[in-house]
């Protein structure tokens, strides 16, 4: 079995290797750009993991493995443009650097290139691999959609919040892990239970990344620390704290303050006052026990959950 850091470097390795037409090279040099960009690989490692619980043949999964992180990237450049980000892991993002039209094109061939991929499994998996693709990217844009709708809402409820995350962020997780099981061989049950530790995984995840936003090293966060609370985003501490505080505290929460940096004090001092971030974490540490009862109901002998678990581990106690 392979470790996450040796999956990471097939990955790597089999990026450069994607053969994309020469032209319009406008179309498809954005393609390679942001998938050459880098990151974590989290995805498509996890796809690979998922299948090595089940063979030794975890290469019959790198098509999938690129599949969904083809289809990550495609999520990228078009929140980018949603939220006119100027950047992308340091990097010029692909509509400021081809401009939004070209970024819009290309950002769609990029899921045609994620079905090229998946189309390469074998025949006897197919529709299985399909219709769990389709459903995934599905719920994706779901998530994405009502996240934007959030944005003009004042009556967001934490429940809305946790399905927003569920469908924006966590089911890819989930998705990435049922897909490589497929591919592996496993059978219905192993395949969904391993569907729900990946779904519960990217919910902790995300609420995770909530505290951090507020709570973390900015030197390790990697991005502005307080950045949910100056563009007043309804992350799971902003609603729980609304639901909390005085009708006499909603102007510090809510109201105009003289800096950014004077808002990100005077809520994080709210959010002190009533131990929100401790509220955040007991849910957050409440969807990982479920993903870990998923992984310990899994039918697969333990040694081969290690490096699952390591790196489940790795991810949630991450500062950046």
């Amino acid at each position: 079995m392979h470790n996450p850091t040796e999956l990471q470097k097939l990955i790597e390795n089999a990026i450069p290797k994607i053969a994309y037409p020469a032209n319009p090279a406008n179309l498809y040099e954005p393609i390679k750009y942001i998938m050459s960009l880098g990151g974590k690989r989290i995805r498509p490692v996890m796809v690979l993991m998922a299948t090595e619980l089940f063979t030794d043949e975890v290469t019959k999964a790198l098509d999938v493995a690129l599949a969904i992180e083809t289809f990550h990237n495609f999520t990228l450049v078009h929140d980018d443009i949603m939220d006119n980000a100027p950047l992308r892991r340091g990097k010029q993002t692909v509509h400021e650097k081809w401009g939004v039209n070209n970024a819009i094109l290309s950002g769609d061939v990029m899921m045609v290139e994620s079905n090229k991929h998946l189309s390469k499994v074998d025949i006897g998996v197919l529709k299985p691999v399909l219709d769990t693709f389709n459903q995934t990217a599905q719920g994706v844009c779901e998530g994405q959609q009502l996240d934007m709708e959030f944005e003009t809402r004042d009556d967001v409820s934490i429940e809305e919040y946790i399905e927003m995350i569920r469908l924006k962020t966590a089911v890819l997780l989930g998705g990435a892990m049922k897909l490589g099981a497929i591919v592996g061989g496993a059978d219905e049950k192993n395949a969904e239970l391993l569907y729900q530790f990946g779904e519960n995984l990217g919910v902790a995840f995300q609420l995770q990344d909530d505290i951090l936003d507020v709570y973390g090293d900015p030197e390790k966060f990697g991005k502005q620390v307080g950045g949910d609370i100056i563009a007043n985003k309804k992350t799971f501490l902003h609603l729980k704290a609304k639901a909390l505080i005085e009708p006499t505290e909603t102007d510090i929460l809510l109201g105009e303050h003289e800096s950014a940096t004077q808002k990100v004090e005077a809520v994080t001092a709210l959010y002190n006052n009533y131990n929100i971030k401790e509220l955040a974490q007991t849910q957050m540490k409440q969807y990982l026990a479920k993903a870990y009862q998923g992984l310990d109901m899994l039918e697969v002998v333990e040694n081969r959950k290690t490096y699952l678990r390591e790196l489940t581990k790795q991810i949630m106690e991450r500062e950046n």
